[in-house]
């Protein structure tokens, strides 16, 4: 059977191509984990598309170079007339800085030829090419993963393309917080292109955090601890933490050439200790912030001098470029006056080395190394620290790691964290590892090296494939289900047939009147019950074989006011309350529910309230909601964006909440309050209240409700029913044991509808809750027949 295709999107390609004749090319393989973790999908067949890395103008030279990578499984992107203000443009003068927090630089001044705009033009071009190339080469089934800033709007094209095409998305850089992701003018169009995709994958918790933030800012649209949800499109966000390839580094550092090296260096070092740092001459790499801690601990520990020395290995990147220019001329000037204050005849505390060095040299370096460390301003997430680690075998040296570094969310446990940015602190800490304990220094090492070893490059990019392969495959189980027109035959037929029946109804949009004839009272939506329903609903509720449910996110006393009268089972704020009508209200909130959040929540919404004419504060023992239907809509959606930004900066900055924003709303409640998760124990109350001993065999669920709340919908799907096992009650009593199930459903006789929803989960449609006033008049109409 053949393996399924995968192809690989990025901007370059593993390899590197040279030109050594008309129709002859040498190839350089690209260093690093990614290339083999991609390549090494043992269940894919993987194609890599990419530029080559050289400009290729002529026919000959494009087929000839196109055939030779083919036999590598690659695929070269070409990119001549736009590849400058494309690459070194938008990419890495634009994107690049926002993303590592150095702001939208200006425009160019010395040639209008070269604006924003033209570069964003060309970063689409680009986008469009790279999409012609992957559409040429795709076949139905293929899975296409694109990789960081450079295509973000590829997702958009292909799955404008195909829209059952399997598309991922993965960012290696740093996300930033919304703030600043909002300087960027092209913001909205490279959001919405990336939410296209089925999964959006980054490197820690805090840039997927500044993602959803920026998608709730900018677009409006609701974000929770999956993904984000448009229009009931959801895309799955989620975090992978990429690793290196351990055994690499830890075979390497035990080959006989590598301890020669080792024996050599520490001769060479004179008996001193060795700090290490490995970086790309960046400036994002805080290399000058590093060599200012290490002149403070210099100092204020004379007793070191001498003793101690760092070696820093500055591997050169975009050479001609000015800004890197600038940043090697900083650093040769701080190592030659650190060196000029410390130094002596014999031996200089700093090394610096403007060149790469050969990795059987870099792994005796790591494996001798008694401080790595690593002082990176802004990193998406910094495997040298990993490299270092899986080299350790006999020092068990100390990773002093940089906060702003990804690495710090993986490897913190084990290291000294510290700010680059606070010369104090760091000095600190490397006097800290300077003098830490054998024992501490093993502690530590253990830590990590189990980490290091289990979180490869090639976990990580499993994991990212079986969570896509997982998504999409859903995904088209969901689409084999679309909503579809409701069969009202059927619906009153199997309600007639059937003797235990459960109707599960929403309120507000399903038993009020249609939200645009609804009134507004001064403090807030009128919520009343539908005027032509009351008689019917009151005829429903006294059938012995039917059980009524207004399953509703509304407060006790707003459902008391409405339904009071009626022979029906309310459940308040998603079913954290419950009760009959004949009965007393019942706290079903879960013991361990943390509600510390609300004062500070309130006062938010409070104030944005009085700011925001036309809004108002729906407000519940377990959630709240402010509502800005009658705001201005243009400046309603402005004042959500802000308003969610003080949420996330204050009051549920560190609160296990979900916040969900509907299409004219801003709700924020617990984590799992879901009308869904509350169904098991609605149940198992409605069981033991009426001793029932016979199975329900009919339910229809008919609601407007909000994504979040759909799990509604697929608790009563017959396929997930669980026949052996009861709901369970919670009264003191046990609920009576049922006949042999529960629930006895199967295809014919389970109903869910949606409410003037397009994406739902619902297996049908109605337009309004005009349709389920007609519906309702017709079951009490056939319920005798």
């Amino acid at each position: 059977m053949a393996r399924p295709r995968l192809l690989v999107v990025s901007m370059s390609l593993p390899v590197t191509a040279k030109r050594t004749g008309e129709e002859s090319w040498s190839f350089t393989m690209s260093p690093g984990g990614l290339v083999s973790a991609l390549l090494g999908l043992k269940e894919f067949e993987t194609k890599w598309i990419g530029w080559p890395g050289v400009d290729v103008h002529d026919a000959i030279g494009k087929k000839t170079l196109s055939i030779t990578l083919a036999e590598k499984g690659c695929i070269p992107v070409f990119l001549e007339e736009v590849c400058d203000q494309y690459y070194n443009g938008y990419c890495n003068n634009i994107l690049w800085p926002i993303f590592h927090y150095l702001g939208t630089p200006p425009e160019y001044r010395n040639d209008a030829t070269i604006t924003y705009q033209s570069q964003y033009d060309a970063y689409k071009k680009a986008n469009q090419i790279f999409f012609d190339v992957v559409k040429e080469h795709y076949e139905e089934g293929d899975v296409v993963w694109c990789h960081d800033y450079h295509v973000m709007l590829l997702p958009q094209y292909l799955k404008e393309y195909n829209s059952k095409m399997k598309v991922g998305w993965f960012l290696h850089t740093p996300f930033p917080s919304s703030e600043m992701y909002k300087t960027l003018p092209s913001r909205s169009d490279l959001l919405r292109s990336v939410l296209t995709a089925d999964l959006v994958g980054f490197h820690t918790y805090d840039f997927a955090r500044h993602f959803l933030n920026a998608c709730m800012c900018i677009l409006g649209v609701e974000a929770t601890s999956e993904g984000v949800v448009d229009h009931g499109k959801v895309t799955r966000v989620a975090v992978f933490p990429i690793g290196i390839e351990p055994e690499r580094f830890i075979n390497t550092s035990e080959l006989s050439e590598v301890v020669q090296y080792m024996k050599k260096f520490k001769n060479d070092f004179g008996g001193r200790k060795l700090i290490l740092g490995v970086d790309r001459l960046d400036t994002i790499k805080g290399i000058p912030q590093k060599y200012q801690a290490f002149e403070k601990f210099l100092e204020e520990n004379e007793e070191w001098r001498g003793k101690v020395m760092l070696l820093q290995i500055a591997v050169p990147t975009r050479n001609g470029i000015g800004e890197y220019q600038k940043i090697k001329d900083q650093c040769h000037y701080h190592v030659g006056r650190i060196n000029g204050r410390f130094g002596s005849i014999s031996a200089v505390p700093i090394i610096h080395l403007d060149c790469s060095i050969d990795f059987n040299q870099l792994c005796a370096l790591y494996a001798i190394t008694d401080v790595l460390l690593v002082t990176s301003l802004r990193d998406g997430m910094n495997l040298v620290s990993s490299e270092f680690i899986a080299c350790q075998k006999e020092e068990k040296g100390v990773l002093i790691l940089s906060e702003f570094a990804g690495a710090g969310q993986s490897l913190g446990a084990g290291a000294l964290l510290v700010n680059p940015w606070n010369i104090k602190e760091v000095s600190t800490a490397i006097g800290e590892a300077l003098n830490m304990s054998h024992e501490e220094k093993e502690r530590k090492h253990k830590i990590n090296f189990q980490y290091v070893k289990t979180h490869s490059t090639q976990q990580w990019a499993d994991d990212f494939m079986n969570k896509l392969i997982e998504i999409t495959t859903n995904a088209e189980l969901r689409a084999g289900k679309a909503p579809l027109e409701l069969p009202e035959h059927d619906v009153i037929q199997q309600y007639s047939k059937s003797n235990n029946r459960l109707l599960i109804l929403g309120f507000y949009g399903t038993l009020t009147q249609p939200m645009k004839n609804q009134e507004r009272r001064g403090d807030g939506m009128n919520l009343d019950l539908h005027p032509q329903l009351k008689e019917r609903l009151k005829e429903l509720c006294s059938d012995p074989k039917t059980t009524v449910v207004v399953l509703s996110r509304s407060e006790k006393g707003i459902l008391d006011k409405n339904f009071g009268e009626y022979n029906m089972w309310l459940a308040a704020e998603n079913g954290m309350f419950l009760r009959h009508t004949s009965g007393e209200w019942v706290t079903r909130i879960p013991e361990h529910m943390n509600l510390e959040w609300i004062d500070g929540v309130k006062h938010v919404f409070k104030y944005f309230t009085e700011r925001t004419p036309g809004s108002y504060l729906e407000t519940s023992e377990t959630s709240l909601v402010w509502n800005y239907e009658y705001a201005d809509a243009e400046f309603g959606r402005a004042q959500a964006r802000d308003m969610l930004q003080h949420l996330w900066a204050g009051p549920i900055s560190n609160a296990s909440v979900d916040v969900v924003r509907g299409e004219q709303s801003v709700e924020v409640h617990a984590v799992g309050v879901t009308k869904g998760s509350a169904m098991e124990r609605i149940l198992g109350e409605i069981v033991h209240n009426k001793s029932m001993t016979a199975p329900i065999d009919y339910v229809l669920c008919i609601g407007c409700f909000l994504g979040k709340d759909e799990d509604v919908y697929t608790f009563f799907e017959p396929e997930l029913t669980k026949k052996t096992k009861s709901p369970p009650s919670s009264g003191s009593d046990s609920p009576k044991k049922v006949s042999s199930t529960i629930v006895d459903l199967k295809g014919e006789n389970y109903f869910s509808i949606a409410i003037g929803q397009t994406h739902t989960k619902a297996r049908y449609l109605l337009d309004s809750s005009d349709d389920v006033v007609q519906l309702i008049h017709k079951l009490c109409t056939h319920k005798n027949a």
